[in-house]
């Protein structure tokens, strides 16, 4: 923890500096008393909320603890952008500085001697970007937090029983309860998804930020969630109440235990490393759900895939809910290839990113490989043994498909990457 916050300081202090240092070659010099004022003021607040956090850490945060933090990490993000422009300009010191040392360019060549000024125009776009992207995070906290967006997704697979050619499942994750100011979020999510009429609802996980306690307002609203062949969850790293403190493992447990129990209420099928068989008109199919299973940065893994698989060996078309979708990756589609689809979410997109067209970018990529939307691992011809000869099956196609989320965590917004719900077509492939 002492290095960590010693790095995070250090960070902090080099990002005042280079917003100061921008802000002081942009104004008159009559102001630059009252922005260093500022500034040491501003740092000491945000130092000083650091400690608190440190020294008081509740198990639920009021709205104004939530609001400060969330002004602290959009001001100090939105300098860290600015400050990049004047990392630049002292690369352009440094160079023009080396140069004169070694007598390539003479003293009248970027400034007198080796003391180099700051270049007007890097100071200006230091300013100038550390306000686009501080206008822009107040939209995301405003309009783009509730920003729904209905992605369409069409699947065929010759696996799926003509009985349920043209079965409509829609998706929602990372719901992240204790994250919203009020409840009117929620029932819109839950008036998307009905409108939709789907034929079954799976919930991909983090109901909550840490406790129960987060959910049971909404426990109308969220009741109305329904389907004919039902809706069905799984939990996310969120719902086991890691990131907090509590009194006990007891405690903890009891949360734990709460919350699946709350979920149940709801009429939500929760599957901790279990399956279900549905059935209609005949024809079957296996879903599947898992508890977490992290496969990066030292999230838990509580998902037991084999106790789920088990039972399901002679269904031919499955579906797994797995919340991180690294999971997929280092288990699923290496050593369980008649799973032809899984759903995920865990990344939010970063809350943060591009997506035009063909275009989409976000800095969550560089941790996940496979972090919104649909992925495919083509099939494959494997050669196997037969009355002394050799044939070859081809196996499935498989899909991943990693929703966005519909709430947030952190950063009480979005920025690019909008809350989605997932609609699902599920077709036969004759």
């Amino acid at each position: 923890m002492g290095i960590r916050l010693l790095f995070f300081l250090g960070v902090l202090f080099l990002v005042e500096y280079y917003f100061y240092s921008a802000l002081k070659n942009v104004v008159s010099e009559k102001y630059r008393r009252y922005i260093f004022v500022a500034q040491v003021i501003w740092i000491l607040v945000v130092i000083g909320f650091i400690f608190v956090i440190m020294a008081y850490r509740p198990r639920l945060w009021n709205d104004f603890f939530r609001i400060i933090l969330s002004i602290i990490i959009i001001t100090e993000v939105s300098k860290l952008f600015g400050s990049v422009f004047m990392l630049m300009d002292d690369l352009r010191r440094g160079v023009v500085a080396f140069l004169k040392l070694i007598r390539v360019l003479p003293d009248g060549l970027g400034g007198q001697g080796l003391s180099l000024s700051r270049s007007q125009f890097f100071s200006q776009l230091g300013v100038v970007f550390t306000f686009i992207p501080f206008a822009g995070f107040i939209y995301g906290i405003i309009r783009g937090g509730y920003n729904y967006r209905i992605h369409q997704v069409n699947l065929s697979f010759s696996e799926l029983p003509f009985q349920f050619d043209g079965l409509k499942v829609v998706q929602i994750s990372d719901l992240h309860l204790g994250s919203f100011f009020s409840t009117k979020p929620v029932e819109k999510i839950v008036e998307i998804v009905m409108s939709e009429e789907p034929d079954i609802i799976f919930f991909t996980g983090d109901f909550v930020n840490n406790m129960v306690e987060e959910a049971l307002e909404y426990r109308f609203i969220l009741s109305k969630l329904k389907a004919p062949l039902g809706v069905y969850s799984i939990l996310g790293n969120h719902d086991y109440g890691d990131y907090i403190q509590w009194e006990s493992k007891e405690v903890k447990k009891k949360n734990l235990e709460r919350l699946i129990a709350f979920q149940r209420e709801l009429g939500w099928d929760v599957l901790l490393n279990e399956h279900r068989v549905i059935q209609r008109d005949g024809g079957s199919m296996a879903v599947l759900g898992i508890e977490n299973w992290g496969g990066s940065l030292h999230f838990p893994r509580y998902g037991d895939l084999k106790k789920a698989y088990f039972g399901t060996e002679e269904i031919g078309f499955k579906i797994l809910l797995s919340h991180d979708p690294s999971h997929w990756d280092m288990q699923v589609s290496k050593e369980y290839e008649d799973i032809q689809l899984t759903l995920s979410g865990h990344t939010h997109g970063f809350q943060f990113g591009i997506e035009y067209g063909k275009l989409k970018y976000s800095p969550v990529q560089w941790i996940y490989k496979h972090w919104a939307g649909l992925y495919k691992k083509k099939s494959e011809k494997k050669m196997y043994a037969s009355n002394e000869q050799l044939k070859y099956q081809k196996t499935s196609d498989q899909y991943l498909y990693v929703n966005r989320g519909v709430g947030f965590v952190g950063y009480p917004g979005r920025l690019g990457i909008w809350p989605e719900i997932t609609v699902i077509s599920l077709n036969t492939k004759y």
